[in-house]
């Protein structure tokens, strides 16, 4: 992984020598202890508090009002992007940079979409982070490498996005092979024919590219189409 973030300049710049305070949303204990140490330890960061799930991270964002929320995408109570205009919303003028342990140019549009100011990478050194949070916090975007160009082409329409392509019926259909039913469940769940089931699942799987329904689910996770 680089140790250096891609970035690109924003308008809004941060105050020199202003120190930036973070609000952590990590629900992992380990995970969340290193980074805390990593960032504290730099003189110039430092994280003022540490949320568990969304909900908590928006009361602690309208609180503390962090010049950077550093935020899991995976959550015990959702997808952290989906909390993103919510938590900008709580503490105005915070920049919300999402922390992940995978991602693609899919889910870097979905950041950029929903008004986050990078995506970096947990694979990526502590140092990436740090860097990360300090583009963010001068008013930049932060992506970790490949993610940035790929999320450009899908924003500006040189990339077809995977997602745009299935109906809302094929998007139900998506979400229960997510869950783990097969062809009969989903059926049931639709309230259609077996055979309906079927074609819906067919759809899914020839628009994602996939052979198979657990691949289909592997496609859409990597894409950022489901959690």
């Amino acid at each position: 992984m680089p140790s250096t973030p891609q970035s690109a300049p924003a308008d809004v710049p941060r105050a020199p020598g202003a120190r930036i305070t973070i609000l952590l949303v990590e629900d992992h204990d380990m995970v969340a202890e290193a980074i805390r140490l990593a960032l504290d330890r730099t003189g110039d960061l430092e994280v003022v508090g540490r949320c568990l799930s969304l909900a908590d991270a928006l009361t602690g964002a309208a609180r503390l009002r962090p010049a950077v929320v550093v935020l899991d995408r995976r959550l015990p109570d959702g997808d952290g992007i989906a909390g993103i205009r919510a938590l900008k919303a709580a503490a105005p003028g915070a920049r919300v940079l999402v922390l992940t342990g995978e991602a693609t140019p899919a889910v870097a549009a979905r950041v950029a979409e929903a008004g986050g100011s990078g995506l970096i990478l947990k694979a990526g050194n502590l140092g990436e982070l740090q860097d990360g949070i300090r583009l963010v916090a001068a008013g930049e975007v932060a992506f970790s490498k490949g993610l940035l160009s790929g999320a450009l082409d899908r924003l500006t329409g040189r990339t077809t996005d995977l997602g745009a392509t299935l109906t809302p019926r094929e998007r139900e259909t998506l979400d229960l092979l997510g869950e783990g039913l097969g062809t009969a469940e989903i059926g049931l769940q639709l309230g259609v024919a077996l055979n309906t089931a079927r074609n819906h699942v067919q759809r899914v799987l020839a628009k994602l590219g996939a052979r198979s329904q657990l691949e289909a689910v592997a496609v859409a996770r990597r894409e950022g189409l489901l959690r």
